[in-house]
């Protein structure tokens, strides 16, 4: 199923509630400061270091005990894995966050603003070996400083960058209903639509004006397809996605409202 609306809403069409895809990170974020990433490289640093005493620690049992070839093998292996795997597997899994990064609210997108993934973590991984281990950090902070975006050459290899992520929000952020669609939502079904495809619509909806203006229209055609696919009837024509999306979710949230209100209400007393 298609979905019917059109058009894209210029500015903050919605209001001024921030309205962010399920599939990817937002791209208007700020890049962050060069004091606030080398924070969070110190505490990632401390992490490896650590690591590494485990390791040397490990390696100077097993030579007094184990062939000295194997014992090289050893030390070889696990330094490439704490200095290269460790933040490569970490930001992967993450989707950009490293300790460090997590304890500054931090993380690595690309320059797309697309979530990192395994091959620009790996890059950047390869790279700061070289510009934050082998030099001390001299490569890399004088490329920081130097980047307008404090991008380190990890960074340029990669296509990636280090934003910050927004804080603070309510635990809970309501997603209002367009007065005009309050009729048409009130007798719409919604029970074939999946938590998953809720879920990425009310991101996308939550945080609409953090996004680049050029990629609203794509996204949100393809999450008012996604929900169109799930309920029925469509939405009256020419409905822009953030409206149409909007009144599905507040309607969604109406309902099991009232559902758990009256659970409540009919609930028997022992």
């Amino acid at each position: 199923m298609s979905y019917p609306g059109g058009g894209e809403v210029r500015g903050d069409a919605y209001g001024t509630t921030p309205l962010v895809t399920g599939d990817a990170v937002v791209l208007d974020l700020r890049p962050a400061g060069f004091a606030t990433r080398a924070v969070a490289l110190a505490l990632d640093a401390i992490v490896q270091i650590v690591l590494a005493i485990l390791l040397g620690l490990l390696v100077g049992w097993m030579a007094t005990t184990m062939d000295p070839a194997a014992t090289a093998a050893v030390g070889l292996g696990g330094t490439i894995l704490i200095f290269v795997g460790y933040p490569t597997a970490f930001e992967t899994i993450s989707r950009g966050r490293s300790l460090g990064k997590m304890a500054l609210g931090l993380r690595v997108v690309g320059t797309d603003g697309s979530p990192e993934r395994f091959r620009q973590a790996l890059a950047r991984s390869l790279t700061g070996f070289v510009e934050i281990w082998m030099t001390t950090g001299v490569i890399a902070l004088i490329t920081s400083m130097l980047s307008g975006d404090g991008r380190r050459v990890g960074d340029f290899l990669a296509g990636t960058v280090v934003v910050e992520e927004r804080t603070g929000r309510p635990r809970e952020e309501v997603v209002p209903m367009p007065p005009h669609l309050a009729a048409w939502a009130s007798g719409v079904e919604l029970s074939r639509l999946s938590p998953e495809t809720a879920a990425a619509a009310r991101q996308y909806v939550l945080r609409y004006a953090e996004l680049a203006e050029h990629t609203r229209h794509e996204m949100g055609i393809r999450l008012a397809d996604a929900v169109a696919a799930q309920i029925s009837p469509p939405p009256p024509p020419g409905v822009t996605p953030p409206y149409f999306l909007a009144a599905v979710l507040a309607e969604r949230r109406r309902r099991h409202e009232i559902a758990l209100h009256e659970r409540r209400t009919h609930r028997p007393t022992r």
